[in-house]
């Protein structure tokens, strides 16, 4: 396996192999500075970034390595030069690449034609970085995965979508709450609900927060992205306030649900600001371990110590 696209990309082995290595760099294994010596990582971010651009960046120093960071105006990327010349081109000078781009499709045609691996940190329809800083960010805090109940409240997004093939390949029900028209995208829904059949976990859809939340050991919101439109982005802000993440929603979960959101979060939208500052949000701690499993992917996949969904499992080779 030479990228990471999509978690539904991974085997059940490689995503519990990656937390493992995960869980090393928080306790202070795994920094082997020669992985990356010499070598140069580019992150090209053509949307703004704090953890995710700051994660990657530390996780190539802890590896010996360099970055080169680039934005929107310092690549032709689809502008002038085709993905896959450009692909190419950055093949030839460094020994990984890292995106964040709306289209989804521009980071399949890019990892296609590179030779060497792409790492999706954020499109518009995915958003696996953040989907393992949040496995590994509940396995710390409750042991385990297998069993969880895991409640995203809000809209249709890439953290959702993320969320739900990660939950499914290791073992947590999840559950997304959303008004009509704002479901998870069907084709998302219908491959989590294959691999959770391989697990065991529970993939559910509603329109009813309350109910999803019931009984879950982590609630989960998101920011809600602006429409555009003034008139149209009030009526949606109607539609959405019963999906705000309250003290009362919190309270409609387990007594030790925690709180989690990928942030930046805007207080009194999608979160009431007692819930994201009280003593159940762990929403830093999820920022934290973007740090621990952007280091575990650039090692693993550096190493090529991943084998993708469907492949037999090597020896991690550690």
């Amino acid at each position: 396996m030479k990228d990471l696209l999509r978690i539904a990309d991974l085997s059940a082995e490689d995503l519990s192999h990656l937390l493992f290595l995960a869980d090393g760099v928080r306790s202070g294994d795994h920094r082997r500075a020669e992985v990356l010596r010499d070598e140069t990582v580019v992150l090209h971010f053509a949307e703004p970034s704090t953890r995710m651009r700051l994660s990657f960046a530390v996780a190539v120093g802890h590896l010996g390595g360099r970055t080169q960071v680039t934005g929107p105006a310092d690549l032709q990327l689809g502008h002038g030069e085709t993905m896959e010349d450009a692909a190419q081109v950055i093949s030839r000078f460094a020994r990984a690449f890292v995106i964040r781009t709306p289209q989804d499709d521009d980071i399949r045609r890019l990892a296609g034609a590179a030779t060497i691996p792409v790492v999706n940190a954020r499109t518009g329809g995915h958003h696996p970085c953040q989907a393992l800083a949040d496995l590994a960010t509940l396995r710390r805090r409750f042991g385990r995965l297998a069993g969880l109940r895991l409640a995203y409240v809000g809209t249709r997004d890439n953290v959702a979508h993320s969320l739900l093939e990660a939950g499914a390949l290791a073992g947590v029900d999840v559950v997304v709450a959303a008004p009509p028209g704002e479901e998870p995208d069907g084709g998302v829904l219908a491959i989590a609900r294959g691999l959770a059949g391989g697990s065991g976990s529970a993939i559910e859809v509603t329109d009813d927060p309350r109910a999803a939340v019931r009984g879950a050991d982590a609630v989960y919101t998101g920011v809600r992205m602006p429409t555009g439109d003034e008139a149209q982005q009030r009526t949606r802000e109607g539609v959405l306030r019963p999906y705000q993440v309250t003290e009362e929603l919190m309270a409609a979960a387990a007594p030790h649900a925690v709180f989690m959101h990928c942030l930046p979060a805007h207080r009194g939208e999608e979160v009431a600001a007692s819930v994201i500052d009280g003593p159940r949000s762990v929403v830093f701690d999820q920022a934290e371990a973007c740090l621990h499993t952007a280091h575990a992917v650039l090692f693993a996949l550096v190493l090529d110590q991943l084998d993708g969904a469907g492949r037999p499992r090597r020896a991690p080779g550690l």
